[in-house]
């Protein structure tokens, strides 16, 4: 499977040193096997007048097999308990990776509506059912980063 990872950078040795810990994973490296997405990930550094850098790294699938996995198919009230805990650093949870929809801006609106109290969990997942999920994966260990292998780069 093919990853990509934005940022502003070449980043061709991924680690959790660099991560923040209060995002929709938890600490971790996080990568997209959607190109388009990788590239929004890099606005945000080219809104700051910085480069955007996509980089690509193949990861086989059968590490599955020896990770510790999380995965949510769909945005549930599972995937928003665990993005509240995650946001709030209260993640507990020893997965090597985590696998599922981002809180882009229209999903994060109704996130922050209900993390803030503004409407209950039905209605957040009422509103949130109609979104498609993006799909992002937080490599959050070092033994998880080991199965992601830089391909190279690309700068936008």
């Amino acid at each position: 499977m093919i990853l990509y990872h934005g940022s502003f950078v070449v980043v061709d040795k991924p680690d959790l040193m660099h991560s923040r810990s209060n995002v929709d994973f938890g600490k971790g490296f996080y990568v997209t096997p959607i190109f388009k997405q990788a590239e929004k990930w890099c606005g945000r550094f080219k809104r700051r007048g910085k480069e955007g850098v996509v980089s690509r790294y193949i990861f086989d699938e059968n590490a599955n097999k020896t990770l510790k996995v999380l995965t949510f198919n769909a945005y549930t009230e599972d995937w928003l308990d665990f993005i509240l805990s995650c946001r709030q650093e209260q993640d507990n949870t020893d997965y090597d990776l985590v696998v599922g929809g981002v809180a882009n801006d229209k999903v994060f609106n109704t996130v922050e509506l209900y993390f803030d109290g503004l409407i209950d969990k039905t209605e957040a997942i009422r509103r949130l059912r109609y979104e498609k999920p993006n799909l992002q994966m937080a490599f959050r260990t070092d033994k998880a980063l080991s199965y992601l292998k830089f391909d190279g780069s690309e700068k936008l």
